[in-house]
């Protein structure tokens, strides 16, 4: 198994011509061993299937039913909502709290932990935690746990939290929130948030502060005051308001949250459904209140959807409770999302009768950002940032599709290898999908009794997430590379590595003259193999595929005895790469992944559905400024 260490990345989440941590598809998950938060023969939920039936829902189909629902829907807040907005997530917080334990305790510096993102410093900083005794990482505990041993005092807490709202403002979620608000069509907004951001887009959508009522710890009867009396809109804050003296943040705080607030909750979920938008799940005050209100009769009658973003599945009890909700008929779903903002764009440009004068203001108050057209030729300067993401011209439209009685991807791929064939496939709902010779496609299937052999359309909306059509464009792809640009791949999860076959032939001149030497054996360690390589990771953003490019350096069967030293070698390799050298680069990989466009096939076959690519060398950029 190859392992990577990059170089450092010019790509960014500004700009629209790519995105780089685009949503996936939820991954199937069992409960993890740290996950205790209460017994299993105790938990309402424990008899959980190992395979869950919750739907993903695509961020297209969620935004009609939610514009079509929407008055009767509430939205659930967490600190991912408020991300845009400048303000850091649970996750980000949890890393921050790492560094600053590590740093005190172990009296070290904190330039050598100060980049969180890095994999060697957050291996360095996990150890560190580990030895200490703290919940895993994952843990719904996690974060109070650590937030109470960096800051024991109630006091300290809040004084932490008033320096991270300083200078947030409302997103555009927050924003068209709030016009929903002034439309009539939401009534009650749940968060754990301590921000003002949801007031602070009331107060400008409204034109006044006194349209919405926020309830918060101090007066929480305040909330079935409203709500009895229809007072719209209401804000709801569960953990407290940052200008409150009761702020709930560590483990027993949470487990203390106030009752009325979670009765209130309850009961609306009798009344409404809930989107839940930016938040893991971590607090089981919240959690067991969720898990109460399902087992109601009529529980979320507009339906429960629970917005993600990120690699990881969510949390188990997020996963036992809407599987708990597709038991019993509660119209759940998991729903891939790039963010809170995008969601909300989506479902309100649905909505014809809504006024988005506020949203428009707001918008032309910001400095947009969009894709550049390409700098003239004598022009002066440099672009502001340039995207390491190609754009994919043409990809397959369709591919053949296979009806028989094979089990999953796992067990098509071991027919594939048993046939000794050419042949690329996945498991779709609807068939084996596949690319290669028909010879070769039925040599490989026969035996599972095929009933249907046929085209299949690679539908455009199926490639804006991690789909079976999407990966096995992606697997496609990387053969495609591999078999006409000399490279070499390994697969990983989420992206394939790149190496040249030959370093010495004369196609690697231009990336010898760049980064020297392209191969060798890291010093002191005779089996420690390496090669300059390149990650790729196929991507959707503006309506197209994007193939993301990433320098790195590509080790071979690495042992933990020696991933230290393989991470030293490739940090020392790629510490000088950045703005020019890094822009060159990026450059020379465009360049040569792309060769003016030339069509690139993944198998070559005739008699067959093929795969052919062809990509622009031209990256994205963002605004670029001319001196």
């Amino acid at each position: 198994m190859s392992y990577s260490h990059r170089s450092p990345t010019l790509s960014t989440l500004g700009s629209t011509a790519c995105v780089l941590d685009a949503a996936t598809t939820r991954p199937r998950r069992q409960r993890p061993a740290h996950d205790r938060t209460m017994p299993d023969a105790l938990h309402p939920f424990a008899q959980t299937p190992t395979e869950s039936d919750v739907p993903t829902l695509p961020s297209d189909d969620f935004a009609r039913r939610a514009s079509l629902r929407v008055t009767n829907l509430m939205w659930f807040l967490g600190a991912g909502a408020s991300a845009s907005a400048g303000l850091p997530t649970a996750t980000d917080m949890i890393w921050e709290f790492k560094q600053k334990l590590f740093v005190s305790q172990r009296r070290g510096s904190l330039q050598t932990v100060s980049d969180l993102s890095h994999p060697t410093v957050r291996d360095r900083l996990q150890a560190h935690i580990d030895s200490l005794g703290f919940p895993s990482p994952g843990a719904p505990d996690e974060y109070a746990a650590l937030f109470e041993a960096v800051y024991p005092a109630e006091s300290d807490r809040q004084k932490y939290l008033d320096a991270k709202l300083v200078g947030a403002k409302p997103s555009y979620g927050h924003m068209a929130l709030a016009t929903l608000m002034r439309a009539k069509l939401t009534r009650i907004v749940w968060t754990t948030n301590f921000d003002a951001l949801i007031a602070d887009a009331c107060a400008r959508a409204f034109g006044t502060t006194s349209a919405l009522t926020t309830v918060a710890l101090d007066a929480p009867e305040l909330a079935d005051q409203v709500i009895a009396a229809e007072r719209w809109p209401v804000e709801i804050k569960l953990h407290g308001d940052f200008r409150s003296r009761r702020l709930k943040n560590t483990g027993d705080e949470l487990r203390h949250q106030d009752v009325r607030l979670r009765r209130a909750l309850s009961e609306q979920c009798c009344r409404f459904g809930l989107v839940v938008a930016g938040y893991s799940g971590r607090d089981d005050s919240v959690m067991d209140t969720l898990e109460q209100a399902i087992g109601r009769p009529g529980a979320f009658p507009a339906g429960l959807f629970w917005l993600h973003r990120g690699d990881g599945p969510p949390l188990p009890r997020v996963d036992r409770l809407l599987n708990r909700g597709a038991q019993i008929g509660v119209d759940v779903a998991f729903v891939p999302t790039q963010n809170f903002d995008e969601s909300l764009r989506d479902t309100i440009r649905l909505l014809d009768s809504v006024d988005t004068q506020p949203l428009a203001e707001f918008a032309a108050e910001r400095r947009p950002w969009t894709p550049a057209s390409l700098p003239p030729a004598r022009a002066k300067g440099w672009p502001v940032v340039r995207l390491n993401a190609l754009p994919v011209v043409e990809a397959p439209s369709t591919c053949r599709r296979v009806v028989c009685g094979i089990g999953g991807t796992s067990e098509v791929r071991r027919a594939v290898e048993a046939a000794r064939v050419d042949v690329m496939a996945v498991r779709s709902q609807t068939g084996v999908l596949a690319f290669g010779a028909d010879t070769d496609v039925r040599t490989s299937f026969d035996a599972f009794g095929i009933t249907e052999f046929d085209l299949h359309t690679l539908e455009i909306r199926r490639r804006r997430y991690e789909s079976a059509e999407r990966g096995l464009l992606r697997d496609a792809l990387t053969t495609a590379i591999g078999r006409h640009r000399g490279l070499l791949a390994s697969r990983r999860r989420r992206s394939d590595l790149l190496q040249p076959a030959d370093p010495q032939d004369p196609l690697w001149q231009g990336l010898r003259a760049l980064v020297g030497s392209l191969s060798g054996t890291v010093p002191d360690h005779p089996g420690l193999k390496w090669s300059e390589g390149v990650s790729t990771r196929l991507d959707w953003a503006s309506d197209r595929l994007w193939l993301l490019i990433e320098p790195c350096t590509v080790f071979e069967e690495v042992s933990d005895r020696d991933r230290t030293a393989a991470a030293d070698f490739a940090r020392e390799r790629n510490v000088a790469r950045y703005n020019r050298a890094l822009n060159e680069l990026i450059g020379f990989w465009a360049q040569y992944l792309a060769r003016d466009g030339e069509e690139m096939r993944a198998l070559g076959v005739g008699h067959g559905v093929d795969a052919a690519y062809r990509l622009s060398s031209i990256t994205g950029f963002s605004r670029r400024i001319i001196a």
